[in-house]
């Protein structure tokens, strides 16, 4: 009987695994000197180690000043990422220099929070959630990458990534009203100077987003994390994201918060 001929192999390196603190350190190195990650090198196959590796990124890179957190639609699970302290910026802010070269921009609705929502053993509740908020305030989100290839990589890797968090542009705070957690009638109005690039009304992915941030407390608390007074909390894009030229100003309106802006 004539030999069987063995299948050809792809001759091509293996990926190297990296443990969640080296992926980190990679991703820390993008951070500051500009050079991108391959996203397969981070081998974030799955969601545990994608959290895991945002774990070490803050762990290396400072306090924590927030987080972002979002879903795709009502009924999807959410995401998040914490946010460094270090990227969150007033607004009117200038952000310039090599730094931000996507400069993607999204209109969010945050939350500050007045008192800790500490890990125990059982979930908190919307009541509880609502209770530790002292405020509302408009933001403008600023995605950025760490990652060669961006609009390729699995979304493992860009939650790996902190979802792409490039920083935090935060508007004037106004008290908290139980009715913000409600964002199917909010309106949002986005400039760059003076064309109107984005104008909606109740368009956020999943408008509960009162459910978004109980969900973040309950998974900070299996995480071994928590919420504390005075961060941020960001809830997700009302406009999507749209990308500003250099010297764009980015102005915008979340009807019944004060007008923000920031300049590239």
């Amino acid at each position: 009987m004539a030999a069987i001929p063995r299948p050809l192999t792809d001759s091509a390196p293996a990926v190297p695994e990296l443990t969640p603190e080296a992926a980190a350190q990679a991703l820390g190195r993008a951070r500051r000197d500009g050079r991108r990650v391959l996203s397969a090198l981070l081998q974030a196959r799955d969601r545990d180690k994608a959290y895991a590796i945002q774990d070490e990124t803050l762990a290396a890179s400072g306090a924590v000043g927030g987080w972002k957190v979002g879903a795709t639609g009502p009924g999807q699970e959410p995401v998040c990422a914490p946010l460094p302290a270090t990227g969150l910026v007033p607004g009117g802010s200038a952000l310039q220099g090599c730094a931000w070269h996507l400069r993607g921009t999204e209109v969010e609705v945050a939350f500050r929070l007045r008192s800790d929502l500490p890990p125990r053993a059982r979930p908190y509740t919307r009541d509880e959630v609502a209770l530790a908020i002292e405020s509302v305030l408009p933001v403008i989100e600023v995605a950025e990458t760490r990652l060669s290839d961006w609009l390729d990589a699995e979304p493992t890797a860009l939650l790996a990534d902190l979802l792409s968090h490039g920083g935090l542009v935060l508007g004037a705070p106004e008290p908290f009203d139980g009715a913000w957690f409600d964002l199917r009638q909010t309106e949002v109005v986005m400039r760059f100077d003076d064309q109107v690039v984005a104008h909606t009304v109740g368009e956020h992915t999943h408008p509960d987003v009162g459910g978004l941030l109980v969900w973040l407390a309950n998974h900070c608390i299996a995480r071994g994390a928590s919420l504390q007074a005075g961060q941020i909390v960001t809830t997700g894009s009302c406009t999507g994201m749209l990308f500003a030229s250099q010297g764009t100003a980015v102005r915008v309106e979340v009807a019944g918060l004060a007008p923000l802006s920031v300049f590239f």
